[in-house]
C-alpha cells in the first residue's frame, strides 16, 4: 500500500526547512544549528522575560547596554527556599563571560551577556543563579551543558520588587573588592572601559537608551507591546511625520529581541541624553495614540510599514 501523504494540516512548521537555512523561530540562526539540532530539551520562548519587573530593562541589559547593573529580590520560596528573600545583583556581563559568580564577601552576581544559550535564556540565568547560590566565596559559576527543564527567573525573582537600572561608565565593579592600586587591575580597567561606547537611560520614559559611537548617536528603545502592534504605531507616526525626536534625527529601522521591538534614532552628534527627555516623552504620548488608533492603515501607512520592517533585523 501507498503511503498517505500528509495534509498541510499535519505538516509542521519546520517541513521542507533545509539545515542551512534561517530558523523560522526567527533566532538568526541556521535550522541545523537551532531548532533542527534535535535539542528539544528547552523550548524555545518568544518573550524570555515576559512577566518579569522591567521586562524592557532586561532585554536591553541583555543585547545591547555595555555595563549596568540592576539589583533584584529572590522570593521566599525560591529554589525551595534556599535562597529567601535574597537580593542578588544582575549585571550585563561578568569577567570571562561567565554566567555567574560568588563574590568574597558572599554576594551573587549574575550576568545576562554570556556565551552560552539555549531556546529560553530565562531558563538558563535561572539555572546559573541557583548554581551561584550554593556556591562559595570568591568563586565563578560555570555551566558545562544548557540546562534541562526546571525554574525560570520568573519562578524565582519577586514581581514586586523593581528593575531599578543603573547604567555604568566602565567595569570598575568588577573590582570593587580588589585594590585598584594594582597596576594590573588598573591596566586592566583601562583597556576594558577603553571599549565601552558612553551609554545613558533616560528617566522620563521607559527602557530608552542613548549610546555615542563617536561619529554618531543613537537611541535605542524597547517598546511593551506586541510587535505588530507597535510597527503599525509606528508606520502611522512615520507616514505622519511624527516619529521624529528633534531637529535632524532620524528613524531609521528596528530590530526584534526576545518578542520585542526596539526602533533606533539617529541623533546628530553632540545631541546627548539630556535633550531627548521631553522629545522622548511627546513622542510616547504619540506612540500611545498611534496604538489606539482603530481601522485599517491606510495606502500610506502601509507603504511605510513596508519600509520599516524591511529594515528590521531580528537579534534573539
Amino acid at each position: 500500500m501507498a503511503k498517505k501523504t500528509r495534509s498541510k494540516r499535519d505538516r509542521s512548521p519546520t517541513d521542507g526547512i533545509g539545515p542551512r537555512q534561517p530558523c523560522p523561530c526567527g533566532s538568526g540562526r541556521r535550522y541545523k544549528a537551532c531548532h533542527g539540532s534535535g535539542d528539544d530539551t528547552v523550548p524555545y520562548v518568544v518573550r524570555t522575560f515576559a512577566g518579569l519587573p522591567g521586562e524592557c530593562d532586561w532585554v536591553a541589559l541583555r543585547e545591547f547596554v555595555p555595563a549596568a547593573t540592576a539589583p533584584v529580590r529572590l522570593l521566599d520560596d525560591a529554589y525551595d527556599g534556599a535562597a529567601a528573600g535574597r537580593v542578588v545583583k544582575v549585571a550585563t556581563v561578568l569577567p570571562g563571560i561567565a554566567p555567574a559568580q560568588v563574590r568574597d564577601d558572599g554576594a551573587v552576581w549574575v550576568a545576562l551577556q554570556v556565551a552560552h544559550q539555549s531556546g529560553d535564556p530565562s531558563r538558563d540565568l535561572a539555572e546559573a543563579l541557583r548554581l551561584a547560590l550554593s556556591g562559595e566565596p570568591g568563586t565563578t559559576v560555570m555551566m558545562p551543558a544548557l540546562a534541562g527543564p526546571g525554574p525560570r527567573l520568573q519562578d524565582v525573582v519577586d514581581p514586586d520588587w523593581a528593575f531599578d537600572v543603573t547604567v555604568l561608565s566602565g567595569f570598575d565593579f568588577w573590582f570593587d573588592d580588589v585594590d585598584e592600586s594594582d597596576a594590573s587591575v588598573a591596566a586592566t580597567l583601562e583597556r576594558l572601559n577603553s571599549s565601552i561606547d558612553p551609554t545613558s537611560r533616560l528617566t522620563s520614559v521607559e527602557a530608552a537608551y542613548w549610546t555615542s559611537v563617536g561619529t554618531k548617536e543613537h537611541l535605542r528603545w524597547v517598546l511593551p507591546y506586541d510587535e505588530d502592534a507597535a510597527l503599525d504605531a509606528l508606520a502611522r507616526l512615520h507616514a505622519a511625520g511624527a516619529d521624529s525626536l528633534g531637529p535632524q534625527s532620524r528613524l531609521v529601522g528596528s530590530f526584534r529581541a526576545h518578542g520585542l521591538l526596539v526602533p533606533v534614532w539617529d541623533l546628530p552628534v553632540g545631541t546627548g541624553a539630556d535633550a531627548l527627555e521631553a522629545p522622548a516623552a511627546a513622542f510616547a504620548e504619540r506612540l500611545g495614540q498611534a496604538l489606539d488608533t482603530i481601522g485599517p492603515l491606510t495606502p500610506e501607512e502601509r507603504a511605510a510599514r513596508s519600509g520599516l520592517a524591511n529594515r528590521q533585523v531580528t537579534i534573539r
